[in-house]
C-alpha cells in the first residue's frame, strides 16, 4: 500500500467526520459521540496503517496532546465535551504536530467567527461604547467590576468549533490533497 495514498484517503475521512459535526454542530449546538469516536479509532488504525508503529506513536501524541488541552479548555472556559473530543479526534488523525496546530487554527478561526457573529448581531458601535463605559468604570473603581449580566448577555453565544476545525484541518493538509 502506498502511504500517500492512505494519507490522503485518511485526510479525507477527517474531513468527511469534521463536515458531518459542523453540521450538527451549526444546527443542533451538539458534536455526536457516532462522530468522534469512530473516528478517534479510525485516527490511530489510518496511522499504524500509513507509519506501522511510529505512525500509531504519533496518532496517540496528537490525541493525547490535543484531548490534555482540550480538556483544561472544558474545566476552565465551559468548552463543551463534543469539541473535547472533536479536537482529540483531529489529533489522533494528524499527529502530534499537525494535531496541534489544527487545534491552534480552529482557536483563532472560531474566535475570529465568533467575534463576527457577535459585532453582526450587537453591533459594534453599541459593543464599543459598552466596553469603553466599562473600562472608565474599571479605572474609577481602581480593580476589576464584574459585569452586569445585562453586559455578559451578548456574550453568551455558541462558539462552533467544528466548522472552524474543518477549514483548520483544509489549512494545515492542503498540501496533502492539492496535486
Amino acid at each position: 500500500m502506498i502511504p500517500g495514498l492512505v494519507s490522503t484517503s485518511a485526510t479525507v475521512l477527517l474531513l468527511v467526520l469534521l463536515a458531518i459535526a459542523a453540521v450538527t454542530d451549526a444546527t443542533q449546538h451538539k458534536i455526536y459521540n457516532w462522530t468522534t469516536y469512530p473516528g478517534i479509532i479510525a485516527g490511530f488504525l489510518a496511522n499504524l496503517a500509513v507509519g506501522s508503529w511510529p505512525g500509531l506513536q504519533d496518532s496517540v501524541a496528537g490525541f493525547f496532546a490535543c484531548g490534555t488541552i482540550m480538556l483544561f479548555c472544558f474545566v476552565l472556559f465551559n468548552i463543551g465535551g463534543g469539541d473535547v473530543k472533536l479536537i482529540a479526534m483531529m489529533g489522533a488523525f494528524l499527529g502530534l504536530h499537525a494535531g496541534i496546530e489544527s487545534m491552534l487554527w480552529t482557536f483563532v478561526l472560531g474566535g475570529v467567527a465568533g467575534t463576527a457573529l457577535l459585532i453582526w448581531q450587537v453591533g459594534f458601535w453599541r459593543i464599543f461604547k459598552k466596553m469603553i463605559g466599562h473600562l472608565l468604570l474599571v479605572l474609577r473603581a481602581k480593580g476589576w467590576v464584574p459585569l452586569t449580566d445585562e453586559e455578559h448577555e451578548p456574550l453568551k453565544r455558541w462558539l462552533f468549533l467544528a466548522p472552524a476545525g474543518f477549514v483548520a484541518v483544509c489549512i494545515v493538509t492542503g498540501d496533502r490533497l492539492l496535486p
